[in-house]
C-alpha cells in the first residue's frame, strides 16, 4: 500500500471510502467499517511506557504519520480521531491533519500558532461571520491586529504584505457567501516577493479555509496555501449530526499544533470523529456530484428569472471570475467542480429586496420539503438562509456592504434531493411574490 506521501494508483474515491489499509492509529484489517474508540484514558503496561508516551508528545523527532503512538489521554491523541486525520491529510494532499471540535476551534488554532502578540493578520474583506468576529473582536484582546483588503485587486493586496508586522494571509475561495474567488497562485507569488525580504522566522503563511469548496472541489495546498482549514461539520461530514474541524499543512506546524490543541482544550471527540470517517468522506464524491449538478441547474433557473437581479455561482459563465473558477475549481479526476453553493440577489431596493426575501424564505420554511430554511450549509439536505441578518448578522452593516453582502441577498446550499423538487419549491416561493 502508499503512504499519503507516495502516489497511489487507486482514485481519491476509493480513498475516501477505504482510507490506508493500516493505520498506524489502529491496525484494523479485520474490520470492514473502522471501529470507534471510546476510552478518556488508556492502560500503561509500565510507567517507562508512560514517560515514552509523554516524552514522543508533540515532539518533532517522532513521526506520527510512521509510527505507532503511544496513547494515554484522549486529549493528546486517540485511535479514531487519528485515523480521520490521516484520511482527511490524504484528501487535501497535507503533511499533516489534525482535528479539533470545530470549524472554528480549527481557524482559532491555525491563527493561534502562527501569531502573537504585536503581529498583524492581512484577511480578505468577504469572510464568514464568526470569522470576522474571532478577528475583529478576540484576536486583538491578544495584541493580534487585523486587516481587511479586497484580494481580488493584486496591488491593493500587495501593498498590504509590505507591513513588517504581517505573519498571515487568510482568506475563503470560494467566499462566505458571495462566492467571489481568490487567485490562489496570485496570493502566493505576492507573498513569496514579500518573504524574499524576510527573514526565516518572519516567514508569511497563507492560511485558506476551503470548507466551502472541500478538498473534492478544489486543493488549495496544491496552489499554493500553506495550511488549510475546514468545518467538518458542513460538506465533509455531510449529513449535520457532528461539528468538526480540521487543520491541514506541513510537518513543520504539527508539534505546536498538538500542543495548541492540548491546552486550549479543543481535540475532536471520537465519537464525532467516527461518522465523519465512515460516512461523511466515504460519500463525499458521489454527494458533491448530484449536489454540483442540482446547483448548476438551479443557478441557470434564478439567473434568469424576472425577479432576481443577480446569481452569483462559480459554474456560470457569467461569474465575475468564471475563468479563474475554471483553473481553480477542479475535482481529484481534473474535472471542473465549481461546488454546491450559490448566492442569489432579489429585485428591487435594499428594503423592498429584504422584504422579499424574507417573505421567499418564509413560503420555504411553511410549504416546502426540498429545501430547509437553516443555517449550516453542506448537508445532504437543501439550505436556505439570509446572510445579513443570520450568519453575517455581527458583521457591521458598513463593513457588510464593503463586502458585498446585500441585504436582499440569499445564500442557498444544495442538497442531494431530486432536482425536480428543489426547483419546484424555489418556483413555488418566487411565485408567492407575484400574488402579493
Amino acid at each position: 500500500m502508499s503512504t499519503p506521501d507516495e502516489p497511489s494508483p487507486y482514485a481519491t474515491e476509493t480513498h475516501l471510502i477505504h482510507g490506508e489499509f493500516h493505520s498506524n492509529s489502529w491496525d484494523y484489517a479485520d474490520h470492514i467499517v473502522p471501529p470507534i474508540g471510546s476510552s478518556s484514558a488508556y492502560r500503561l503496561r509500565s510507567a517507562d511506557r508512560g514517560a515514552e508516551g509523554f516524552g514522543a508528545f508533540a515532539n518533532p523527532e517522532f513521526n506520527r504519520q510512521q509510527q505507532a503512538p503511544i496513547y494515554i489521554y484522549d486529549r493528546l491523541d486517540e485511535p479514531t480521531r487519528g485515523m480521520l486525520e490521516q484520511a482527511l491529510a490524504r484528501a487535501e494532499g497535507a503533511e499533516i491533519a489534525l482535528a479539533f471540535t470545530t470549524g472554528m476551534a480549527a481557524i482559532s488554532a491555525a491563527l493561534g500558532v502562527l501569531v502573537k502578540a504585536g503581529d498583524r493578520i492581512v484577511a480578505h474583506r468577504t469572510i464568514y461571520g464568526c470569522t470576522w468576529s474571532l478577528l475583529s473582536n478576540w484576536m486583538p484582546r491578544f495584541g493580534v491586529e487585523t486587516g481587511f483588503f479586497n484580494f481580488v485587486n493584486p496591488q491593493a493586496f500587495e501593498d498590504a504584505l509590505q507591513d513588517p508586522r504581517v505573519m498571515v494571509v487568510l482568506f475563503e475561495s470560494p467566499t462566505n457567501p458571495t462566492l467571489e474567488l481568490i487567485d490562489i497562485a496570485m496570493v502566493r507569488a505576492a507573498v513569496d516577493r514579500a518573504n524574499a525580504k524576510r527573514t526565516k522566522g518572519r516567514r508569511i503563511f497563507i492560511v485558506v479555509d476551503n470548507t466551502f469548496a472541500t478538498p473534492w472541489s478544489q486543493r488549495p495546498l496544491s496552489l499554493g496555501a500553506d495550511v488549510v482549514c475546514h468545518s467538518l461539520t458542513k460538506n465533509i461530514g455531510g449529513f449535520g449530526t457532528d461539528m468538526g474541524g480540521v487543520v491541514c499543512g506541513p510537518r513543520l506546524l504539527e508539534q505546536d499544533l498538538l500542543l495548541y490543541r492540548k491546552d486550549f482544550g479543543a481535540p475532536l471527540a471520537p465519537k464525532a470523529a467516527w461518522p465523519t470517517l465512515v460516512y461523511g468522506l466515504p460519500t463525499l464524491a458521489v454527494r458533491s456530484i448530484q449536489q454540483i449538478a442540482s446547483a448548476m441547474a438551479v443557478a441557470r433557473y434564478l439567473e434568469g428569472h424576472s425577479l432576481v437581479e443577480r446569481v452569483y455561482y462559480p459554474g456560470l459563465s457569467s461569474h465575475p471570475q468564471h475563468e479563474l473558477a475554471l483553473k481553480q475549481m477542479r475535482d481529484p479526476r481534473g474535472d471542473f467542480s465549481p461546488g454546491i453553493l450559490l448566492y442569489f440577489i432579489l429585485k428591487g431596493g435594499p428594503a423592498e429586496a429584504k422584504e422579499r426575501g424574507r417573505l421567499v424564505m418564509n413560503h420555504l420554511a411553511t410549504n416546502a420539503l426540498a429545501v430547509t430554511l437553516a443555517v449550516s450549509l453542506g448537508q445532504v439536505r437543501t439550505l436556505v438562509e439570509h446572510p445579513a441578518s443570520m450568519t453575517h448578522a455581527v458583521v457591521p452593516v458598513e463593513a457588510q456592504r464593503a463586502a458585498g453582502i446585500e441585504p436582499g441577498g440569499i445564500r442557498l446550499s444544495m442538497g442531494v434531493e431530486a432536482t425536480a423538487d428543489i426547483l419546484r419549491d424555489l418556483q413555488s416561493a418566487l411565485a408567492s411574490l407575484g400574488a402579493r
